[in-house]
């Protein structure tokens, strides 16, 4: 566990680009923004400029063409993905077995512990099932979050609303959506459910006074690894103290990087490479 730390009223340091977003009421852009900053887009550019050098400079060209090639190469694989992980953000490892079995006792003792699922994105239909489904990140989460509270016997909230690129009322929240799927197909009904935040602060921002209202002292936070290092700061800030917080990160990253295989291009390696830089974008600017 990490100590709190106090968040003052105007932000200072990283915070100052987040809340320039929301001071200029463009929240909204971040979605766009962000993909223009994480791969492939600027690697294509960077590209683009290679072949534009290749006549005027032949040797500079193609020596920016070659590296937009290699990068590619690898913002494809899990090796890079790892290594980026490890050394820009330090995520948390996986929560062990054996502090499984100690939040266990500690529920049976009547330890005010909860665990919070935080939402990843949804589906506004998916048309096998006919309704509105939870992406796949947001599902890996709370098919955890439900694991962790079988096991543990501590009630599972989830927060999550609805993303800043869908319009206020246009689609079910993400919460609404674990919570029919969390009864209806885990057989596990979501104790509590927050369903206005947009973002990873607005996670903390509204699920801290929830669980603050309930009495809970002690929140198992679950969420994909290279999104846990924003996550604990978040809820550290808002709690200002008071409550303790635990990392219980999914999608552990744990390959073998001298393995052929780590550094070969495939989809899942992309995925992994695009997480890290978001998430690392996230840190750096305070959102």
């Amino acid at each position: 566990m990490r100590p709190a730390q106090s968040a003052g009223p105007i932000a200072s340091g990283p915070r100052v680009v987040n809340q320039l977003f929301i001071l200029l009421g463009i929240s909204s852009w971040k979605p766009v923004i962000t993909a223009l900053l994480l791969p492939p887009v600027p690697l294509l550019v960077l590209m683009l400029l290679g072949t534009r050098l290749v006549l005027p400079r032949r040797g500079l060209g193609w020596l920016v063409v070659l590296t937009s090639v290699a990068l590619m190469w690898l913002s494809c694989c899990v090796g890079s993905a790892q290594l980026l992980s490890q050394t820009l953000l330090r995520p948390p490892a996986a929560l062990p077995l054996d502090r499984v079995a100690a939040l266990k006792a500690a529920v049976q003792a009547h330890e005010p512990v909860a665990i919070m699922v935080l939402g990843g994105g949804s589906k506004p239909l998916a048309p096998e099932y006919g309704v509105s489904s939870l992406s796949e990140y947001s599902m890996e989460r709370l098919r955890y979050g439900i694991w962790l509270g079988r096991e543990t016997g501590a009630p599972v909230a989830f927060s999550g609303g609805v993303g800043w690129g869908e319009r206020d009322g246009a689609a079910a929240s993400e919460a609404q959506i674990a919570s029919r799927i969390a009864a209806q197909d885990f057989g596990r009904p979501l104790k509590w459910t927050e369903e206005r935040s947009r973002d990873t602060r607005e996670n903390a921002i509204y699920s801290v006074p929830l669980l603050k209202a309930q009495g809970i002292k002690r929140v198992i936070l679950v969420t994909h690894q290279a999104h846990m290092v924003r996550v604990l700061r978040a809820f550290e800030e808002v709690a200002q103290g008071g409550m303790q917080f635990e990392a219980a990160p999914v999608a552990v990253l744990n390959p073998n990087l001298a393995e052929a295989g780590s550094w070969l291009p495939s989809q899942h390696g992309f995925d992994n490479v695009h997480l890290v830089l978001h998430e690392l974008i996230g840190k750096l600017s305070g959102a």
